[in-house]
């Protein structure tokens, strides 16, 4: 176990600054996403701190050891690929071997170390088959293996699950933030994926054009986005554009007023989540009711969502539980119905610009 302190990396690829100013400590046994769009920067920090990238400046350390300019095989940090990088003509046991010869563990320490993580990683039986043999979540497993197999001080994962299916996926995530937690390992993760960096982190740290927008758990990112990227990249977000007046009020463009529990003299915007919208055939008794016409509804599954268009404002999005006969009131949700949208003072959150 060690914890990782990542200060001021920046990464230049001619004139283009792919990692601006990125500052970050990972602390001992915890589990760090790295979410954002494609392009964002989130890979090649990860490649940096595993010394794939030599970074334009700034340094990273593990534990108290500065590793900016030690070679991969020296960091003691162990990665999974998005492609999981098996060498086809070698089996299970080999591909997991192989990290260890290049290591230079001993030859007698190896079996022991093999038989381990194959293991932890429920491989043990088919150690002896080719990758060609094996799934997608199989050869995910062996590569996860042979990452834990030299037995790194930091565990790093580049998108490990984007190739696999919706189910699968979702059975290796579990499975890795068992093992990650089990082990006591620090880690980073990289994806793309907002529900499975929700589903996975201790905290995260959300990207954009080369720079951290914000860090937090989940919770807080999701409750308290920093600005409006966050907002509208970690899930969805009802905007009004408008003006805080500073004193619990959001002034929006048409002249609608909503009470928010923020101050906000300065606010340029009003978000509200769509599952924290009511949607009502009586106007309701709460801080903020709005009314419109049901646009259109969507079947999800667990969810039912709501287009509304509203009579002054933009155009919202609600989202409700699917309870059932008993929870969807055809009448209500019927496309073109008079309904009344509300959401309560504190469910509403104000952004800068």
């Amino acid at each position: 176990m060690a914890n990782v302190s990542i200060q001021n990396l920046q990464k230049r690829f001619g004139a283009t600054t792919a990692v601006e100013d990125f500052s970050l400590d990972v602390a001992d046994g915890e589990l760090v996403t790295f979410l954002g769009p494609s392009g964002c920067g989130k890979t090649t920090t990860l490649r940096m701190i595993a010394g794939f990238i030599e970074p334009s400046a700034g340094r990273v350390l593990i534990g108290d050891t500065d590793i900016t300019r030690l070679p991969v095989h020296k960091r003691n940090t162990g990665m999974v690929f998005q492609r999981y990088a098996l060498f086809p003509h070698m089996t299970v046991e080999q591909n997991v071997a192989f990290g260890l010869e290049m290591q230079r563990v001993p030859a007698r320490q190896r079996p022991a170390r093999i038989g381990e993580v194959l293991d932890l990683v429920r491989m043990t039986h088919l150690r002896a088959r080719y990758p060609r043999e094996l799934s997608g979540g199989q050869q995910q497993r062996v590569a996860i293996a042979r990452a834990l197999a030299i037995q790194p001080r930091v565990f790093l994962l580049d998108e490990p699950l984007s190739n696999l299916d919706a189910k699968l996926r979702l059975e290796v995530r579990e499975e890795i933030r068992a093992l990650q937690q089990r082990l006591g390992l620090s880690t980073i993760f990289v994806t793309h994926d907002q529900e499975e960096a929700l589903a996975i982190s201790d905290r995260m740290a959300i990207m954009y054009e080369g720079k951290v927008q914000q860090v937090g758990t989940p919770r807080e990112l999701y409750e308290h986005p920093a600005n409006l990227f966050v907002a509208g990249f970690l899930g969805r977000m009802n905007l009004f554009e408008g003006g805080g007046d500073g004193a619990g009020r959001f002034i929006c463009k048409d002249g609608t007023v909503l009470a928010t529990e923020q101050g906000g003299g300065s606010a340029t915007h009003l978000g509200v989540r769509p599952e924290r919208l009511g949607i009502h055939a009586q106007p309701p008794q709460v801080a903020n009711v709005l009314p419109g016409t049901v646009a259109g509804v969507t079947y999800l599954g667990s969810q039912i969502e709501v287009r509304l268009k509203l009579e002054a404002g933009p155009d919202l999005v609600g989202q409700t539980a699917n309870r059932g006969d008993d929870g969807f009131d055809a009448t209500v949700l019927a496309p073109g119905a008079r309904v009344y949208a509300s959401f309560r003072a504190q469910d509403s959150v104000l952004f800068n610009g």
